[in-house]
């Protein structure tokens, strides 16, 4: 346990600093304010000239202190040290890095990327810099509006109020950075290895499930179901494969039973025996 918790703390450090990098050499540069409480520090920097580190600091204790009496101690210790550790890293590292590109289409992309990946290491490790995810909480327990829908209002009200004080085309380009970063730290939390959840319904199950186990070496579950036209019982086979095994397996299905039904969608993240195991554990 105390392994796994030094272990989630190394990634939230190198997560935030990753994000001040992002911060630091593409975005805040090019006056690039892509939502949350570094874009709103973005845009105050550049009307009166602060540092963003401490101007998001500034900002964040307040919310943060809200957060803890509010909605309790999930609004603890890791959320404190990431929003320090980002704080702090934007200014010590802006002398250090110099700025990579000031086209703004590189910038959006590479800053929306390198900011998302650092976000999206520090909540695998269930942590968080703080932010607009703590407004969005809070919004979500006074108003019952769902967190995603207020970290879109309050994203849209910091990138609308860059289009008043920059312009439009900076507005523009900030939110193809938000949505890059959403993106990516999407990616980061539910793995970059994609496979394939099936689900075949069968009144051939039992030779399906036997082929698969014997041919494919993959497990199988079977859930128990009912037709809902016929009233009638049926196994459905669920199993995961890799996407190099989809042809395998619907050719396996098609010889034994060419009516059978077979459903095929995305799965992130798989743990287990025969799969990838994820970068990092719960404690």
């Amino acid at each position: 346990m105390k392994r796994q918790v030094i272990y989630d703390y190394f990634w939230i450090t190198v997560g935030s600093l990753l994000t001040a990098v992002g911060l630091v050499i593409f975005l805040i540069p090019n006056k690039i304010a892509a939502g949350g409480v570094s874009g709103l520090a973005t845009v105050i920097y550049y009307l009166f000239n602060l540092p963003v580190g401490m101007l998001s600091l500034a900002i964040n204790i307040p919310l943060f202190i809200i957060g803890v009496k509010e909605m309790g101690a999930k609004f603890g210790i890791r959320t404190f040290y990431g929003i320090i550790v980002l704080s702090f890293g934007i200014d010590l590292l802006t002398p250090y890095l110099s700025v990579l590109t000031h086209d703004l289409l590189l910038a959006s992309i590479y800053g929306g990327g390198i900011t998302g990946l650092g976000l999206g290491l520090v909540f695998r490790s269930k942590g968080t810099t703080g932010g607009t995810d703590l407004v969005a909480q809070l919004i979500n327990k006074f108003t019952g509006i769902s967190v995603g829908k207020a970290l879109l209002i309050i994203d849209f009200c910091v990138i609308t109020l860059a289009g008043i004080v920059f312009n439009a085309e900076l507005a523009l380009y900030a939110l193809i950075s938000l949505v890059i970063a959403s993106k990516t730290i999407d990616l980061v939390q539910e793995g970059l290895k994609i496979s394939k959840g099936t689900f075949i319904i069968s009144d051939h199950a039992e030779d399906i499930r036997k082929e698969i186990l014997d041919s494919m070496d993959r497990g199988v579950t079977i859930l128990k179901g009912k037709g809902g036209f016929t009233n009638n019982n049926k196994d459905v086979l669920l199993c995961i494969i890799n996407r190099s095994e989809v042809s395998d397996l619907k050719r396996l299905v098609h010889n034994i039973d060419e009516d059978a039904f077979v459903i095929i969608t995305e799965v992130h993240e798989v743990l287990g025996e025969g799969f990838n195991e994820s970068l990092f554990r719960d404690g």
